[in-house]
């Protein structure tokens, strides 16, 4: 998922002489860096976007000013401080962290973590058969990227702006839907927590709906888009939400895992808690 551009690191070699001039500068050295491959290979950005057709980007290890925006309270309670520590991180600072697709910023977010921290990731989880509270250790090597190119099975269409085409079995309305960004995804999950708020009841659906249609039968209108995702019969709303799964490049964080207390045995996503940049808590 990601290699380490080890032409970065610096120092000199045994032996080397080190001139005046550079012996009268601070003490420095170079902060290790690594490519992170990207789930979506850059195919679904603008083409005015620096990601456009790059398949990979460079971001550069955790050091101790990062670690300092992750014990930020003040950060953690606005729930940005992962979004400060991806922008601090990559390398080319033309690339605004906002724009980048959810799957290619969990790729970052799993890559750094492992090259800061080592890849295997030890948590408290809760056992989905006896309710136990056990401690599992998840190994961040497996997780495996997908790339999102498995669209011939609901005959679903990709389009040259990146967004995507399909026709609902039940209303045949053509839908044109779009990934969603790390902006996208926190607009819509601020939405949802102002529903929570008001009392009225979660929208789950319905504003995930919202973020990702685009437009119904070439109909770009918000009206019609709010029409479409509180009304879609729920055949298509699955559908719909399905073809968004297998078109999404993204990292799969699923894993075996084995209950020590019963024995039970599940399928389980890696938890990206609290803890997941803080080992010895």
């Amino acid at each position: 998922m990601s290699r380490r551009n080890s032409d970065r690191t610096g120092g000199h070699r045994q032996g080397s002489s080190v001139p005046p001039a550079a012996q009268a500068q601070p003490f420095s050295f170079i902060v290790p860096t690594e490519f992170v491959e990207l789930p979506s290979q850059g195919r679904y950005y603008a083409e005015n976007h620096p990601l456009y057709n790059k398949e990979v980007i460079e971001i550069k290890h955790m050091t101790a000013k990062e670690e300092d925006i992750l014990t930020s309270k003040t950060l953690l309670k606005k729930g940005i401080a992962i979004d400060r520590v991806v922008a601090s991180v990559i390398v080319d600072k033309s690339i605004d962290p906002a724009s980048l697709l959810v799957g290619d910023r969990n790729a970052i977010i799993i890559s750094l973590r492992a090259a800061s921290y080592g890849s295997m990731y030890e948590t408290t989880v809760m056992c989905p058969a006896c309710q136990s509270k056990v401690n599992f250790a998840f190994n961040l090597q497996e997780a495996n990227v997908y790339s999102g190119e498995d669209l011939s099975s609901l005959d679903i269409a990709r389009n040259e702006d990146g967004t995507f085409d399909i026709e609902l079995p039940a209303t045949k309305v053509t839908i044109t839907f779009r990934l969603l960004t790390g902006r996208e995804e926190k607009s819509y999950l601020n939405n949802l927590e102002q529903d929570k708020r008001k009392k009225n009841g979660e929208k789950l659906v319905t504003r995930q709906l919202m973020a990702m249609i685009v437009a119904a039968n070439g109909d770009d209108r918000i009206e019609t888009r709010r029409y479409v995702a509180e009304n879609l019969p729920s055949m298509d709303s699955r559908h719909l939400r399905l073809a968004y799964k297998l078109a999404n490049p993204n990292i799969d964080l699923t894993q075996n895992f084995e209950c020590s207390t019963c024995g039970h045995e599940a399928e389980m996503e890696v938890p990206l808690g609290a803890d997941f940049f803080w080992p010895d808590r």
